[in-house]
């Protein structure tokens, strides 16, 4: 039988451990959950950093097999399970999945920082938006805009995991009041209503 098991951080508000998550649920598997407590610096201890090369959540461990950043994760779960496709088919979408996903890991930084996943997942209300982070909402809305065709409710056709990320990067804004196009509001709001989506936003979280 099959052994699943997936490290998240104990507040349930990183999106990458929410994206694998999903995909665990899109994939219809049977999967355990640990939590480890960042905050307290549970991620640097011998038992986790075993499993995790990077110290981070989420981790994923398949039959002893320990991998952990959250679009590899992915990956493998695509590649070695059956069921629901995380990524497009046709090889040049499933190449812009993946490159929306490296972005929105490795980019828009005072976006992240000023309006982190206590927004989405808390109800956190942070103060108004830097300069920086402004140019930061305009890339990420630019970007999406022309990703995303007129009235598309996904990216390519049909739904991938990149939608996720990048809805929930939208959120980060349209949860906080900030002003987004209209379509960018509608397209987040489909995603974020996902079965599989919500069954991570009604997680049971800690006080912060």
């Amino acid at each position: 039988m099959t052994s699943l098991c997936l490290h998240v951080d104990a507040q349930f508000a990183s999106p990458y451990a929410m994206s694998v998550f999903v995909a665990l649920h899109e994939k219809a598997l049977a999967f355990e959950m640990a939590t480890v407590d960042l905050g307290a610096g549970e991620q640097h201890a011998a038992v986790f950093a075993a499993l995790s090369l990077t110290r981070r959540v989420p981790a994923l461990v398949h039959d002893g097999f320990a991998l952990s950043e959250s679009s590899a994760i992915t990956e493998y779960i695509d590649e070695v399970f059956e069921g629901h496709p995380l990524y497009p088919t046709q090889p040049r979408d499933k190449a812009r999945a993946r490159q929306v996903q490296a972005w929105l890991r490795s980019d828009l930084m005072p976006l992240r920082q000023e309006r982190p996943t206590e927004v989405l997942f808390y109800g956190a209300r942070p103060p108004a938006l830097s300069a920086t982070a402004q140019e930061a909402a305009a890339k990420l809305c630019a970007a999406a805009q022309n990703l995303l065709q007129e009235g598309a409710k996904h990216l390519f056709g049909q739904w991938s995991i990149a939608d996720v990320d990048l809805a929930l990067m939208l959120n980060r804004l349209i949860l906080s009041g900030e002003p987004v196009p209209r379509r960018l509001e509608t397209y987040a709001a489909h995603q974020w209503l996902r079965p599989t989506v919500q069954m991570w936003i009604d997680q049971r979280r800690p006080p912060l």
